[in-house]
């Protein structure tokens, strides 16, 4: 007789935000697979760039695919760089489900362009989008844990994962306005993981690597998958992880970056001082520091940076 299968976040309540596609979309089922009811979150604008009318049926048809398979789930059609809206989709996973347990990030845009070509506006809505769309959900999910910690006198189940880059890592020059704010995302879960660690809550953040409607263009020519064969960057490789740090299991992992593609998880140090100097006298002049820091950096490649086809790991098809 077969076994059943695990379900270690049976009786939780999730939100997914950008579950309409792509990652988000595994996500989703990824949690819900896992036995968590799941609010699926998207805004269903049809661009990469968040243009075109918004749409629910991109949420609508994860939740029927959650619920088809024997879950639970509902839609909401919501703007989570929106603060009032975010407020209303936490809400709404409180009222649906009575509580909410877990917060996975995913929403954004892409508007990329050069540093000197980039406009105020296209800076802003990605930031917007990207950043205050994390802090939003992060506040009232953060918001109703402390209160209901505070009701019971003890901590609760709470886990948040948060969705950065290696943009942010790595850099990515024509992706100034998406690299900032994917590198504000780590600030702000770091933060998150702190200060939530004594209500029960875990945060923790992903720069994860795949194959989607956003990154279409950037893995154009990588690794096209066989006949029959899983694509190496398929949204299917992330979602493990992410029901991982959702689940009891996690509860050990707080505040870490983690980089998840294709079959391998790699565990992110947070940065290390490399060289120390110290001035021969009281301050440093602007000789003295011409001195040890010019021979220094001298001999680094190029300030130590990657390129793509190494920071990828990958091979062109």
């Amino acid at each position: 007789m077969a076994q059943p299968l695990p379900r270690p976040l049976e009786g939780l309540a999730a939100i997914v935000t950008g579950a309409g596609r792509g990652l988000g979309r595994a996500e989703a089922l990824e949690l819900a697979r896992l036995g968590a009811s799941v609010v699926v979150n998207d805004f269903g604008q049809p661009g990469r760039d968040g243009s075109g009318e918004a749409s629910a049926t991109p949420a609508e048809e994860v939740a029927a695919e959650i619920r088809a398979a024997g879950g639970q789930a509902v839609a909401h059609l919501g703007d989570v760089a929106d603060h009032e809206q975010a407020r209303g989709l936490v809400q709404l996973a409180v009222d649906t489900y009575g509580k909410l347990d877990i917060l996975v990030n995913n929403a954004g845009i892409l508007r990329d362009r050069m540093i000197f070509s980039m406009s105020e506006g296209e800076w802003d809505s990605v930031i917007h989008v990207h950043l205050k769309g994390h802090f939003n959900t992060t506040h009232f999910a953060s918001v109703h844990w402390r209160e209901r910690s505070k009701a019971a006198g003890a901590p609760v189940y709470g886990r948040i994962v948060n969705t950065s880059s290696e943009a942010f890592l790595a850099g990515s020059a024509g992706q100034p306005n998406y690299a900032a704010a994917k590198g504000g995302i780590v600030g702000l879960t770091t933060s998150s993981a702190l200060a939530l660690g004594k209500y029960g809550v875990t945060a923790n953040v992903i720069c994860p690597r795949a194959r989607t409607r956003m990154t279409e263009d950037v893995f154009a020519g990588y690794q096209e998958p066989g006949a029959g064969e899983l694509d190496a960057l398929a949204p299917e490789h992330v979602a493990p992880l992410v029901g991982y740090l959702a689940s009891p299991a996690a509860a050990g992992v707080n505040g870490q970056l983690l980089v998840v593609h294709g079959g391998m998880v790699a565990v992110v140090e947070r940065p290390k001082v490399a060289a120390k100097f110290d001035t021969a006298k009281e301050v440093f002049s602007y000789e003295e520091l011409d001195e040890v820091l010019s021979p220094y950096y001298a001999g680094r490649p190029d300030g130590e940076t990657f390129a793509a086809a190494e920071v990828l790991g990958l091979k062109r098809g």
